[in-house]
């Protein structure tokens, strides 16, 4: 299965979007790691959701999928934007993104998150399972979430904006 930077190798506009995304992305779950190593029932769980429900909407941001941009768009276009989102199957693209849609997509990488959770009340080796386990556990759900947005965008043919970009001068 390629990555999402892989997929757009032959676009530099979502690649751009993908390399804004994966450093959202790292930041996030180095955080995740961090709250998942300290051995307090349900912080990780709470920090991954909160995590989750900041990194989705930058993400979509990032790739022109908040329910904003969407709004922004012509109906036709706003149109192909949802059919491809429908045939994607992503519940977390266009929408705002509450806590219900965040534990949905969690579900997708339960497993993990419960070897986490039991890890982290070994000493030490542990902890460090559960950070890493956390950490792999973000990145995996942006990486697919990024690759749904590659996908509704290819699909939909729709611009990815240039954010952060500056023209020189």
């Amino acid at each position: 299965m390629p990555t999402a930077l892989q997929m757009v190798s032959d676009d530099a506009a979502l690649a751009a979007a993908v390399m804004r995304s994966r450093k959202l992305l790292n930041k996030r779950a180095m955080v995740a790691a961090a709250a998942s190593a300290v051995p307090v029932p349900g912080l990780d769980w709470a920090v991954d959701a909160a995590m989750l429900s900041k990194l989705i909407p930058e993400i979509n941001r990032e790739f022109g999928l908040t329910p904003q941009q969407l709004d922004q768009l012509d109906p036709t276009k706003r149109d192909q934007v949802q059919k491809a989102v429908t045939l994607v199957g992503s519940v977390l693209i266009g929408k705002f993104i509450s806590r219900d849609l965040v534990l949905k997509a969690a579900t997708k990488i339960g497993m993990r998150l419960t070897t986490k959770q039991l890890a982290k009340y070994v000493p030490f080796a542990g902890q460090i399972v559960a950070a890493t386990v956390g950490y792999a556990a973000i990145r995996y759900l942006g990486e697919e979430h990024m690759k749904d947005c590659i996908r509704v965008a290819r699909q939909a043919q729709l611009e990815v904006p240039l954010l952060g970009y500056s023209a020189p001068g």
